[in-house]
């Protein structure tokens, strides 16, 4: 950590000058209109948010610090989780430095345990990830020396404290909790010379004697680091802490709202779908058998899950690293088979259809029978993968938002009256 901390205290000063003299010079400028459709439509497309580790153009999809993440699909977690926060890629020694730091913070305290394991034995997995995480609050280094009083310009050291301590638990948490929901057997203690993703993977029990569902997970874990500001999970962690609220809270607030179907689900419900289709032809269809389905689908008012994106009018990057990686370690596997076939036929048929604007795969779409293939077969605890992944980017922007003295967000509300009026008068 001492490289990270290093990097860190020699950029913010600069940062801090750069943003402050830019809006001193340019505060009155307009950089977003909103209109009525988008008040009521859930802001989308309002440029209200500022997030600097990572921005999602819609021809090219996520670059995280400027670079495409289709570049750092061979990357280690630990990496990516420094380019977050620098905007730097690590050199060796600094790399070694952050996985032997985070390492050294892996140990999940026992009272966390006692408390998962007194919930009831059928509660969802994100209730119990997300509950062990706030569990931890009182750990929290940023609460202790805000008590105890500190400069606004120094709430970043603990912040970067209370995040590292927290990323490093993370995959003893959640491979706990897979094995205790799902009764997998005792928990499995982390193993202090591997890496962070690897041992998560090591640590959720599956058999591993190739070593690719290691690389899977760290491949997982890279691609859903980040993706931008404005998602549910990174948006409503900016926000909590914005109030100032350590990490412990604000990274599990983001976890509730990944949970929600809207957000988290997607490579549920695409790998369900996936698994109907194998169902319903008894194996992999043939290329017609699968057109045909698709149309019946959409005819009965139904979409083809995965296929579709809120920002993206490209195949998202990540489903090409996924795709690739299933092409190469499990290319004859049923569900890989078709959901590669879904990829060659789905777009055509969405774009004959009409009523798709993007009908090009999002990351969702390839990534649940991957997991499938090597035995995850608990649909439940998807979505904690996820969280594990996401809690890197959340950590970073509450790092960077502190670093900078960001403001409490607080935007304006108005009522239903108000627009029509507004509108009136306009």
């Amino acid at each position: 950590m001492a490289k990270l901390k290093e990097k860190l205290a020699q950029k913010i000063p600069q940062l801090r000058d750069e943003i402050k003299g830019f809006v001193k010079e340019h505060a009155n400028k307009v950089i977003s209109e909103v209109s009525v459709a988008q008040a009521y439509g859930g802001m989308r497309g309002v440029k209200a948010l500022v997030c600097d580790t990572s921005v999602v153009p819609p021809d090219k999809g996520l670059i995280i610090r400027g670079t495409p993440i289709g570049e750092l699909k061979d990357q280690l977690p630990e990496a990516v989780f420094y380019l977050l926060v620098t905007g730097e890629m690590p050199d060796n020694e600094a790399l070694e430095d952050l996985k032997m730091d985070l390492k050294s913070r892996s140990k999940v305290p026992d009272y966390v345990w006692k408390t998962l394991e007194a919930m009831p034995k059928d509660s969802h997995p994100m209730v119990m990830f997300s509950l062990g995480i706030l569990a931890m609050e009182r750990e929290s280094v940023f609460k202790k020396k805000y008590n105890e009083g500190m400069k606004k310009t120094e709430y970043w050291d603990p912040t970067l404290e209370d995040c590292l301590n927290l990323i490093a638990k993370l995959p003893t948490l959640a491979a706990g909790i897979y094995r205790m929901r799902f009764n997998k057997g005792p928990r499995i203690e982390p193993d202090p010379n591997l890496d962070w993703a690897g041992d998560y993977a090591r640590m959720l029990g599956l058999d591993d004697p190739t070593g690719e569902f290691a690389n899977l997970i760290r491949l997982y874990m890279v691609l859903h680091t980040d993706h931008e500001g404005g998602n549910v999970s990174a948006h409503t962690c900016h926000c909590v802490g914005s109030a100032l609220s350590d990490a412990y809270y604000a990274v599990s607030a983001g976890l509730n709202g990944l949970a929600g179907p809207l957000h988290g689900l997607a490579n549920q419900m695409c790998l369900r779908w996936a698994i109907m289709v194998k169902d319903k032809f008894g194996g992999v269809p043939t290329e017609d058998q699968l057109r045909q389905f698709a149309w019946d689908t959409l005819k009965s008012g139904q979409v083809i899950p995965g296929y579709g994106h809120a920002v993206l009018r490209v195949t998202d990057p990540r489903f090409t690293a996924f795709h690739e990686f299933g092409s190469r370690v499990c290319a004859d596997d049923d569900l890989f088979q078709i959901v590669a076939k879904v990829f060659k036929v789905i777009p055509d048929v969405l774009r004959e259809h009409g009523k798709a604007k993007d009908p090009w795969p999002n990351v969702d779409a390839a990534s649940g029978c991957l997991l499938y293939h090597f035995g995850l077969t608990e649909f439940e605890y998807y979505t904690v993968l996820f969280g594990v992944s996401r809690a890197l980017g959340m950590c970073s922007q509450l790092i960077v938002s502190r670093a900078l003295g960001e403001a409490i967000e607080r935007p304006k509300s108005v009522t239903t009256e108000w627009m029509k009026q507004a509108v009136a008068k306009s």
